[in-house]
């Protein structure tokens, strides 16, 4: 289990293990029952707002005056509905991350994070480490606590997914491409999954933004090449840091403009923001983008932790003022997947102070703080000292679908993810060097 760093220079590379917990942490049994239970939902959910231009443009219209990402995001996204869209199949693979809050009566209670469509990292290290984690219980002679850990294999989830689209994208000669940065500090995570397509003889190359820009072309059909290679699916590895250069969002506009399956488009990647993940905690929202399924929308709602707008007006201010009032309540969230970006307590209370009469706090959400029941366990990190802590843990649920058309012919859980960091660290996952990665053991 490990991960790839560039140290010092570019050239110069080390291999680290990845962190990892010493012994699985204790998950309630029903708790990770109800959130498999509910990812075939979300998957419905996020597809159905990616088609649904009306809801984004509505919801994302406070946010993209002041969040420059987002609006970039969205400029694109109208650009490619204008011209007409050329890709007829769509492919989602997001992550529903959920914490385990511990009420006054000691109860605990499914509560989503968030849910990550283009950040939905760790699918292929976590599918190893349920087999260290049952290699130390047996060497601490705990067999039969071993044989109840579950299997777990996101990465083949994840690839089947790939490889559905890739299929129905209907060209035996056409590549899947993995999208990535000069550096990647988490290829072997990456690597999982393209392990996974070779051995369905799926010809997987890796691409920077940059050779799409300079290399890349469309053809009449808008089928796209880079050096007389077809690309039929294109998959944004987790971690890949947001295109910012003027050259990196022409790349992204050929992408959008082309016939081939992105994962994400920038529809699916908009459905993935947070103001669009408060919006639905509105009355009613759930049900108007899920006609016809009742059921569905009760199982999201029940994952749900209170969600505040800090849109203009008299709503935003009362919010505004109460958490300024009792910042330990709330986390103040921005427009961005992945962890390390979020404010907490007296940070959470300053930011806003400082932008409560601005257009500039539409550019976050505010979200009721989860407090979950701390444990012990050991951390393990490359070059720090091992310590026993006091830790809490978050699950990730990943999920995937296909869509040819209106028809969705693949709708699936693909498997889970446990993350674990000690108490002292409000904010940021396994990439940010907070979390370590985990195995649930259910009780």
């Amino acid at each position: 289990v490990s991960y790839l760093t560039a140290v010092l220079h570019p050239c110069l590379q080390v291999v680290n293990y990845a962190p990892f917990t010493l012994l699985p942490s204790a998950v309630p049994r029903a708790l990770f029952e109800q959130a498999y239970a509910v990812q075939q939902d979300f998957n419905l959910l996020v597809d159905a707002i990616s088609q649904n231009k009306e809801f984004l443009e509505k919801t994302l219209a406070s946010t993209i005056k002041v969040d420059d990402f987002t609006a970039r995001l969205f400029r694109i996204y109208m650009q490619v509905l204008e011209e007409g869209l050329a890709q007829t199949v769509f492919l989602g693979i997001n992550r529903s991350d959920y914490m385990f809050d511990c009420g006054v009566d000691g109860t605990a209670a499914l509560r989503q994070i968030e849910i990550n469509t283009i950040a939905a990292s760790f699918g292929g290290l976590t599918s190893r480490t349920a087999d260290v984690h049952r290699l130390v219980l047996k060497v601490l002679g705990k067999t039969e606590e071993a044989s109840r850990l579950l299997p777990n294999n996101p990465a083949k989830g994840l690839a089947l997914g790939i490889a559905k689209a890739w299929e129905l994208y209907g060209s035996q000669r056409a590549v899947v491409m993995f999208l990535v940065e000069d550096v990647q500090r988490n290829i072997f995570d990456q690597r999982c999954v393209e392990i996974e397509l070779w051995n369905r003889n799926i010809r997987v190359v890796r691409k920077r933004f940059r050779d799409v820009f300079e290399q890349g072309s469309l053809d009449a059909s808008r089928r796209l090449f880079i050096a007389e290679q077809t690309f039929g699916v294109f998959f944004f590895p987790p971690g890949v840091v947001a295109p910012l250069l003027p050259q990196n969002w022409e790349a992204r506009l050929l992408l959008e403009r082309s016939r081939a399956v992105k994962c994400p488009d920038i529809a699916t990647q908009l459905a993935g923001t947070k103001k669009v993940q408060q919006e639905l905690s509105r009355p009613g929202t759930l049900e108007k983008l899920l006609p016809g399924h009742p059921e569905a929308s009760a199982r999201i709602r029940a994952t749900f932790a209170g969600l505040y707008s800090l849109d203009e007006g008299e709503e935003g201010d009362r919010i505004a003022a109460t958490a300024i009032a009792d910042p330990d309540r709330f986390v103040l969230k921005p427009q961005r997947e992945g962890g390390g970006n979020n404010l907490y307590g007296e940070e959470l209370k300053e930011v806003l102070e400082k932008i409560k009469d601005s257009p500039e706090r539409t550019s976050y959400i505010l979200m009721d703080k989860i407090k979950p029941q701390p444990a012990l366990n050991y951390l393990l990190r490359a070059h720090s000292p091992l310590q026993m802590s006091e830790c809490i843990s978050e699950l990730g649920i990943f999920g995937v679908y296909v869509r040819q058309g209106r028809e969705l012919v693949l709708n699936q859980a693909a498997g889970h993810l446990l993350r674990t960091k000690a108490i002292e660290h409000a904010d940021g996952g396994v990439a940010a060097g907070v979390a370590v990665l985990d195995t649930p053991y259910l009780v």
